[in-house]
């Protein structure tokens, strides 16, 4: 209900600008000035005005899109009042209620009547197909379906480094978009500035100022133990708005409900080993010493993905596999330098960052200084020896205590959108002391099947339900080289497609892919069909 209130205002909003600064235009081309000010109806006239396809008049408000539409529709009333060119387009687009309220309220106003040249028909119509093409891939790009790459190996074998993905915006439910003004086919940053520059001050492809709530339309599955899915980093520190935060793919190993454990580096959920499924490649890290060095890149090409660091010893050469199956272990295990190997462990009870309790039980003080603190702060787990953790249900009601609090404190105020205080040992919420809480949303455990090479759930925490985006239905490319490894003294010569993973289901559980190259080719059919077809139909009219 918010949302919709909140899409009502802007609406209202933008039909009041557009109808003070263009009611004495609608009057110049016989219409009551009222109609300027009629949501939809006013774009409506300009296109039949303009001899263009009225039903475009549709998108008007639809968010992202609209805005391209609406300076589409600004450039046609400005066009029709004889402000071409450059630079009055450029003013349109830049300032629009501003330029058309300079020609609402000139000197007498006049609708250009002069016939345009057969030239400059056949750059409108270049034009007019350009833009017909970016708005229709936004639309898909928006509300069906969306692309993501795979930069890191978090998810190595199941996906690949270099595998692009499509992933359905409805089976877990549509997400509407939070910030309706953003350029197209840009997720959160126009560019980025690298290394040398802070990322908060990369210039944002969206505008922070128009934001809606987060409302997301019911879907036709839920999410399931075990699927993969693709989500919002919860604690990205650059954008503010959910849906514009960098995605992740990670398996979801728990519903909300579930107890997850790990033990020795081994999933437990619900007290019981995980399920492995048919498509699900799990990795983990090993120490290799060897007599002799190994030929690596002779490795890489036998097993693929293989991240390694390598160091000599006075005793011969000291491996870290950051990411093999069961399978490739053996196989090294068995070569004829190794003499000894062994799957890396953190040691129990010993966590990754540790926190303690001050004196006074306000705050805690971090004795251990690394790059990633696990996930609450306070226990002493690592990434090998885990939980047990409840993953938080809608409804649970927790008990909020100094030992509970890092556990919950993130979702209270970052997730849930509270006021949260921790004052003289005692928790406020909005300024309500407490000693509990309600769970407003679900939330889930997401975990990469490379376990040792994975920034998951373990440190950033449980997954609230609006950060989701979507499945992954199928990878639509797949290239090997793509991106560079920071992780492995190795890296892939060149650039290669992988022909036998484009167009396969990625998220299915079982061995077999199903191949989806029937969408490419109806995406073809549809795309270039419709732009055939609309100009017969555009030629006849012309004929009659």
């Amino acid at each position: 209900m918010n949302y919709l209130i909140t899409y009502t205002i802007y609406v209202l909003i933008i039909s009041l600008l557009m109808g003070l600064t263009t009611w004495k235009l609608f009057k110049k081309m016989g219409y009551s000035p009222l109609y300027a000010f009629i949501p939809f109806y006013n774009y409506w006239i300009i296109l039949k005005e303009t001899q263009h396809s009225r039903w475009w008049a549709i998108l008007s408000y639809l968010p992202i899109v609209g805005p391209i539409m609406m300076s589409v529709f600004h450039i046609l009333l400005m066009k029709k009042f004889g402000k071409k060119g450059f630079l009055n387009g450029l003013l349109t687009v830049v300032l629009p209620f501003i330029f058309m309220a300079t020609v609402n309220y000139g000197k007498d106003p006049q609708i250009e009547t002069e016939q345009e040249d057969e030239e400059t028909k056949k750059k409108e119509t270049f034009l007019g197909s350009v833009t017909f093409a970016v708005v229709f891939a936004t639309i898909i790009h928006v509300f069906m379906t969306q692309p993501f790459g795979i930069p890191t190996g978090s998810m190595e074998r199941t996906l690949l480094v270099g595998d692009f993905l499509f992933v359905n915006k409805w089976a877990y439910g549509f997400r509407m978009p939070m910030r309706p003004v953003a350029l197209p086919f840009l997720q959160g940053t126009i560019f980025d500035s690298g290394q040398k520059g802070n990322p908060k001050d990369d210039p944002k492809s969206y505008i922070e100022a128009v934001k809606l709530p987060y409302l997301r339309i019911p879907g036709y599955d839920e999410i399931k133990r075990y699927d993969i899915v693709v989500f919002n980093y919860p604690q990205d520190s650059v954008h503010v708005a959910t849906d514009r935060k960098d995605p992740y793919v990670k398996r979801c190993v728990g519903i909300p409900g579930d107890v997850i454990e790990f033990r020795a580096g081994r999933l437990f959920v619900n007290n019981a080993p995980e399920k492995i499924l048919g498509d699900e490649q799990q990795q983990h890290g090993y120490l290799v010493k060897t007599s002799s060095q190994l030929d690596i890149p002779q490795l890489y090409k036998a097993f693929g993905f293989l991240p390694v660091q390598e160091n000599q010893t006075d005793e011969g050469f000291v491996y870290a596999f950051q990411g093999l199956t069961d399978e490739t272990a053996k196989e090294i295990k068995a070569l004829p330098q190794v003499t000894d190997m062994q799957e890396i462990i953190e040691e129990k009870g010993v966590a990754a960052v540790r926190y303690k309790l001050n004196a006074d039980k306000t705050a805690y003080t971090k004795n251990i200084d690394t790059v990633n603190s696990i996930y609450p702060i306070n226990k002493p787990w690592n990434p090998d020896w885990y939980g047990p953790l409840t993953v938080p249900k809608k409804g649970d009601v927790v008990k909020l205590n100094q030992e509970t609090l890092p556990q919950y404190q993130w979702i209270i105020s970052e997730y849930e959108h509270n006021k949260l205080e921790n004052k003289n040992g005692k928790i406020y919420i909005n300024g309500q002391e407490t000693k509990q809480y309600t769970i407003k949303q679900n939330y889930y455990m997401m975990i990469g099947d490379n376990r040792d090479a994975s920034l998951d759930a373990r440190y950033f925490g449980v997954v609230p339900e609006e950060n989701i985006v979507g499945r992954p239905m199928f990878t639509w490319l797949s290239v090997e080289g793509l991106f560079s490894d920071a992780n492995s003294t190795y890296q892939a010569s060149g650039k290669k497609i992988r022909w036998d993973r484009m167009f396969k289901s990625t998220n299915t559980g079982e061995t077999h892919k199903a191949s989806y190259w029937w969408v490419a080719v109806a995406i073809l059919v549809l795309f270039f069909g419709w732009d055939f077809f609309a100009g017969l139909f555009k030629k006849k009219k012309e004929e009659d």
